[in-house]
C-alpha cells in the first residue's frame, strides 16, 4: 500500500489508473478507523480495481472547535489497518493540501439539511460537501462508499451528487455494530468504560421501538424513545425524528412513507453519538 500525502502525487496516479482502464473506488474517513471503516474497505476491495482511503479530519465541517481539537486521531495504526484490509492508497494529506484556498463555496440541499442536524450543526453539511466534492475532483472515482450510521450526509451526498452529475456511484454501506449492539464510532474512543456502558441504552431502544410500530403512533413512539433514553438522567436526547427515508422530512403517521427511518442524537457526558434505524413496517 503506498501512503499519498500530496494531492498532485494522488492526481498523477489517478490519471495513470484511468489510462489503464482501471475501476477506482474511494472510500472518505476522517480517521480513527474501526470495524465499521473496515466494512466499507472491504466492499470497495471487492467491487474496484484500486482503492483509495482518504484519512483527512475536515475543519470545515466542525461547527464546535472543541469537537475538532478533541476528535481522535490515529494515522499510523489507521494505515497498517487499511494495508491489513487491501486497500492500495492511503491519501493523508493535510489541510493545505485539501484546501490551498478558503474554500467558499456555499451548497443548497434544501430541504435534506435543513432538518435534523442540519439546525443543530450550522455549517455542518456544507462542510461535508466541499471535503467530498474535493476527494471526488482528486481521485475521481467510479465508486464511493459511505455508512449509513451517517443517515442524512449520505441523503445529502447523493444529493450533491445528482445535482453536480458527477458520474459516481455511492454505495451506502449497513451499520456495523459491537456484539451488544452499539453503533461503532470513532467518538466510542472518547467515553468513559462507564459511560460505554451506558451509551448501549441509545442501540437498545431504537431496536426495541420496532416491536411497538403497530401499538403507536409515529408521535407516541417518537416520545416513547426520548423518555427512555432520557430516564436516568446519564443520558440526554437532542433530538429523536421519525422521518421519510428518502425526504428526510418528518412524518405524522406511519402511511406518509413507506420507508421510515428513526434518527437520533444523544449525548453520552460530553460525547455526542448518533445513530438510527430503518423501520420495517
Amino acid at each position: 500500500m503506498k501512503i499519498v500525502k500530496k494531492t498532485s502525487e494522488l492526481e498523477v496516479l489517478v490519471s495513470l489508473f484511468k489510462e489503464l482502464g482501471l475501476k477506482i473506488g474511494l472510500v472518505p474517513t476522517m480517521g480513527a478507523l474501526h470495524n465499521g471503516h473496515a466494512s466499507l474497505v472491504k466492499k470497495a476491495v471487492a467491487e474496484n480495481d484500486v482503492v483509495i482511503v482518504s484519512v483527512f479530519v475536515n475543519p470545515t465541517q466542525f461547527n464546535n472547535k472543541n469537537d475538532l481539537a478533541t476528535y481522535p486521531r490515529t494515522v499510523e495504526a489507521d494505515c497498517a489497518l487499511l494495508e491489513s484490509l487491501g486497500a492500495n492508497i492511503a491519501f493523508t494529506p493535510t489541510v493545505e493540501q485539501i484546501y490551498p484556498y478558503p474554500d467558499t463555496r456555499q451548497f443548497d440541499f434544501t430541504p435534506l439539511d435543513k432538518v435534523m442536524e442540519g439546525p443543530m450543526r450550522p455549517g455542518h453539511f456544507n462542510g461535508v460537501a466541499q471535503v467530498v466534492s474535493r476527494l471526488f475532483d482528486i481521485a475521481q472515482p467510479n465508486k464511493a462508499y459511505f455508512g449509513e450510521k451517517d443517515y442524512q450526509q449520505l441523503a445529502i451526498i447523493r444529493e450533491m451528487v445528482r445535482q453536480f452529475n458527477y458520474p459516481i456511484e455511492i454505495v451506502g454501506c449497513p451499520i456495523i455494530r459491537e456484539a451488544d449492539g452499539m453503533a461503532l464510532s470513532s467518538r466510542n474512543t472518547l467515553l468513559s468504560a462507564k459511560e460505554r456502558q451506558i451509551a448501549v441504552r441509545i442501540s437498545q431502544t431504537l431496536a426495541k421501538s420496532q416491536s411497538l410500530l403497530k401499538e403507536k403512533s409515529v408521535k407516541e413512539l417518537q416520545q416513547w424513545v426520548i423518555d427512555e433514553i432520557n430516564k436516568g438522567g446519564e443520558l440526554e436526547v437532542e433530538y429523536y425524528e421519525i422521518v421519510n427515508g428518502t425526504t428526510l422530512q418528518p412524518i405524522s403517521s406511519w402511511n406518509d412513507c413507506d420507508n421510515p427511518v428513526g434518527c437520533i442524537t444523544v449525548y453520552c457526558g460530553k460525547v455526542r453519538l448518533i445513530d438510527n434505524i430503518q423501520y420495517k413496517k
